[in-house]
């Protein structure tokens, strides 16, 4: 089994747009909006995306909930943890060993937790 893909929901589509464009920058994806309410990245084997509820309601981060993206460098580590602190994010672990893994934390704009990882 694969995973297909994952999204965040928010309810400023333009300032998480901005904020994951500046995160992914270099990084070779593509982004593609699909409809007024979603925006995706898209790379081999990658698709994350962020979207205004279908429902309506507010967008909500959930408690547990994470996000995991795999990295092939304990300095790309440091440069997406680095760079997303930039750009509003808030640290939820500084880079470091975890177990078999170098991986980072942080929480973007609207409250959605990241993990980057090698």
């Amino acid at each position: 089994m694969m995973l297909n893909y994952a999204v965040f929901g928010t309810d400023d589509l333009a300032a998480a747009g901005a904020f994951y464009d500046a995160l992914f920058e270099g990084e070779g994806l593509s982004r593609l909006m699909p409809s007024e309410r979603m925006i995706y990245w898209l790379g081999e084997g990658f698709a994350f995306a962020v979207a205004r509820p279908f429902d309506g309601a507010a967008a909500s981060n959930g408690n547990g909930t994470m996000i995991g993206f795999a990295l092939d460098s304990e300095a790309k580590v440091r440069l997406l943890h680095g760079r997303a602190l930039e750009l509003g994010g808030t640290c939820e672990g500084a880079p470091g060993p975890r177990g078999p893994k170098y991986s980072a934390y942080v929480r973007d704009p609207d409250g959605n937790k990241l993990c980057f990882a090698c």
